[in-house]
């Protein structure tokens, strides 16, 4: 398999990355000799199969990692694949806090991206929870009994954006946070708006999603994104 060319923005991100910048670099030389196609998605280095997404890197402030996006889907016989948070469902990370981490893995680095392919070529799918299996936070089925127009309009969205909202506001630890977030968002709703302010409607455009409905609001959804 013939390692596939390098995006000039992932140069550009690689170039003027101020943590991580070898790690980016040794995650990415061994992604492309895999022979996946080199895109630039979500600010991120984002690895492709006949258009479909496979694997991204990225990096936070105590580790970088490869992002599956059908992570679930693999075996993991090495235990690293990480479930970057309880709402997660179809992504998995492998974590690295420095670049010997990489160098010692890159064997099997490749199994799991040469079987992430695999998956991706026999149209596998990740079986996602229904929106009705979601939990609805307290303090969100409050603002349903205060504003009944609110639940209505909520159940009129279109069931990614129901979860979106649903793990937004799930997310955080202390209920004055969640009631705030609620507040934030509580006029988008009745407007028949997703959480980056677009209408429902089949005309609106999408914005790119992940399992938890982050990915079009500039970060990733198990960053992101979940």
């Amino acid at each position: 398999m013939t390692k596939s060319e390098k995006n000039p923005k992932v140069d550009a991100l690689i170039a003027n990355a101020r943590q991580w910048k070898e790690e980016f670099e040794k995650l990415r030389e061994i992604v492309l000799d895999c022979g996946l196609t080199e895109d630039f998605k979500w600010r991120h280095p984002c690895y492709t199969y006949e258009g479909k997404n496979v694997v991204l890197i990225h990096g936070f402030k105590s580790y970088c990692a490869l992002l599956f996006h059908k992570g679930a889907l693999l075996k993991d016989p090495h235990g690293l694949l990480v479930r970057q948070s309880e709402h997660t469902q179809s992504t998995r990370q492998i974590r690295f806090t420095q670049v010997q981490e990489i160098m010692d893995k890159k064997p099997i680095l490749k199994e799991y991206i040469k079987e992430a392919i695999r998956v991706e070529k026999a149209g596998l799918k990740v079986d996602f929870k229904k929106t009705d299996e979601y939990t609805v936070p307290k303090e969100l089925q409050e603002k349903f009994h205060e504003m009944p127009a609110l639940k209505t309009a909520f159940e009129a969205l279109t069931p990614g954006r129901q979860r979106a909202y649903l793990l937004y506001f799930s997310r955080a630890r202390q209920s004055k946070t969640r009631k705030l977030g609620i507040e934030t968002y509580v006029q988008h709703i009745p407007d028949g708006k997703g959480m980056n302010g677009q209408c429902d409607s089949k005309k609106a455009k999408k914005p790119p999603q992940h399992e938890n409905g982050f990915l079009g609001y500039g970060r990733h959804p198990d960053c992101l994104m979940a």
